[in-house]
């Protein structure tokens, strides 16, 4: 972020107002420079036009939605429900909804250019690893949605991860904390490394779902522990910092100011309501206060 507002309210208040005018016009200063920040514009050389930080993160949301969905070898109509039900779930607004429909189907044609989109748009946000794994979750969420993973969506969202900045360990990390993620907010039956297992198990033609809910609180809190990316024999202080780390990242308000769209707001939410949630789930089992 911009340190310029910060320096010129610290000089211009310590020059009028001493010690406390410099620390008020800091203060000041700081919320200048988060304003320039979300106001700022980008280039995206994909899209062709200067854009903000949060209409490059909404488009080139729906256009790797878009090649995604292309990734399994063509879009089906379920695809398409998927996509519009979650603009639906943001509520964009009709200019909104068209460049997202539009972005779909450009991330749609075969030569869709998914580096290139990918490095641009880590740049526009510049590279910041909590805006970034946000952007990824909701591809990732998006490829389970319909309860069947191909092979070919796997690699090519470990394409994305790897233009994102994470190692191969990072991301498949992350996919198991997503797919426990939903199982833990479904009460449904889990086993810890169910992801790698059971949960998606392997086909001919790719990953199909293996998973059968059934309410178990044992079940429900290997869930739990693997939602923060911890197991059941690490001590307090590291659940505590795993859990402190995702809720730093999935701040809602945070992740606005950084970039993200204000309608994609509600699903930061949900995402810290299911960490909290895993977190007191393990404390209450535990005895921790």
């Amino acid at each position: 972020m911009n340190f310029i507002g910060k320096i010129i309210g610290f000089i211009l208040g310590y020059r009028f107002g001493g010690f406390w005018g410099a620390i008020f016009g800091t203060v000041l200063g700081h919320f200048a420079d988060k304003k320039i920040y979300e106001m700022g514009s980008v280039s995206s050389s994909f899209f062709s036009r200067s854009l903000t930080r949060q209409q490059l993160f909404l488009q080139t949301t729906f256009a790797v939605m878009g090649h995604l969905s292309k990734a399994k070898g063509r879009v089906t109509e379920e695809d398409i429900q998927l996509a519009q039900g979650f603009m639906s779930r943001l509520n964009l607004d009709a200019n909104a909804r068209r460049m997202a429909q539009e972005a779909f189907n450009r991330g749609k044609q075969a030569d869709f250019p998914i580096r290139q989109v990918i490095r641009e748009f880590r740049f526009g946000c510049g590279r910041r690893p909590d805006l970034l794994r946000m952007f990824l979750d909701i591809q990732i969420q998006t490829a389970l949605a319909d309860n069947h993973l191909e092979q070919s969506e796997k690699q090519l969202l470990g394409v994305i991860a790897q233009e994102l900045g994470l190692s191969q360990m990072q991301f498949e990390q992350m996919m198991a904390m997503i797919y426990a993620s939903q199982q833990f907010a479904a009460g449904g039956q889990y086993q810890q490394g169910d992801y790698q297992q059971g949960g998606y198990q392997q086909q001919d033609n790719g990953y199909q779902s293996g998973r059968s809910y059934r309410t178990s609180h044992g079940d429900n809190l290997q869930a739990a522990y693997q939602v923060l990316g911890v197991s059941a024999t690490d001590e307090q202080i590291v659940v505590k910092r795993a859990y402190r780390k995702l809720m730093n990242e999935y701040h809602p308000d945070k992740l606005v100011a950084k970039g993200l769209p204000p309608e994609m707001m509600e699903m930061a939410k949900e995402k810290a309501q299911k960490i909290q949630a895993a977190y007191d789930m393990i404390c209450k089992s535990k005895g921790w206060k």
